[in-house]
């Protein structure tokens, strides 16, 4: 298995991983403009991209995840909820859904909060295990933080939900899982990010300030403490919905 983070400058971190021994990759939450990055680094590994995923809907950045798949002729991904949403075709994703690649599957959870879309992704390495190695969070829980919850709804009823996905699905997973999250500090979509990108879900549920609150706390705290709305915010979502006037 290999595995590469890129991080953008304004802390977004995107992902290309997969199975050098059959010749297959991954690609997550490419940024526009990252599109050659992935390219190349598909070519050193002498891989092909067989799936293009997007978390969600990004609100903070331009995606370049659908320019990406038509260069690379894969399918792009989004949760299957966005099939109505969007202005172009996608692969739409489903809870439970798993897509292999050679020796590495990628279990689809749909995890609503940040975003009704939202989703993580559980890889697993076949050669050491069927158990997930780590898991692709999105925008659904940082190093030090979680998804900020005002993208798809009223801030309480979102972090309600993104209170109900990370205690029902995500820390129902074991301690020593490795996470590696959609941003790193630098960016708008949470509060109190740390720099650095990647943590295991025992470390976070023990130091992530979020993850100790009883449910109405959690909510409290987290529309509380939620950031200015992105710069742009509503031309990035329009563009990434392929809606852009």
């Amino acid at each position: 298995m290999f595995f590469k983070q890129r991080m953008s400058a304004d802390g977004t971190l995107s992902y290309l991983y997969g199975c050098g021994s059959r010749g297959l990759a991954v690609a997550v939450d490419v940024v526009a403009g990252d599109e050659d990055w992935f390219v190349a680094e598909a070519q050193k590994s002498t891989v092909h991209i067989a799936y293009v995923i997007d978390t969600h809907i990004h609100a903070d950045h331009l995606s370049g995840g659908r320019t990406l798949a038509a260069r690379v002729g894969s399918p792009y991904c989004l949760h299957e909820s966005d099939q109505g949403a969007v202005g172009f075709p996608i692969h739409g994703l489903r809870d439970g859904d798993e897509l292999a690649t050679g020796n590495v599957v990628t279990r689809v959870i749909h995890t609503p909060g940040h975003t009704q879309d939202s989703i993580c992704l559980l890889v697993a390495d076949l050669r050491r295990g069927r158990d997930p190695w780590f898991a692709l969070t999105g925008d659904t829980i940082f190093v030090g933080g979680v998804g900020r919850p005002d993208l798809g709804g009223t801030p309480e009823h979102m972090a309600a939900l993104l209170y109900d996905s990370l205690h029902e699905r995500i820390l129902a997973l074991p301690d020593d899982l490795e996470i590696f999250p959609g941003h790193a500090a630098g960016s708008v979509c949470g509060a109190g990010l740390s720099g650095k990108p990647s943590s295991t879900l025992g470390f976070e549920r023990r130091f992530d300030p979020y993850l100790s609150l009883g449910r109405e706390a959690f909510i409290a705290r987290l529309v509380e403490e939620t950031p200015a709305r992105p710069a742009d915010m509503d031309r990035i979502v329009a563009a990434n919905l392929g809606r852009a006037a």
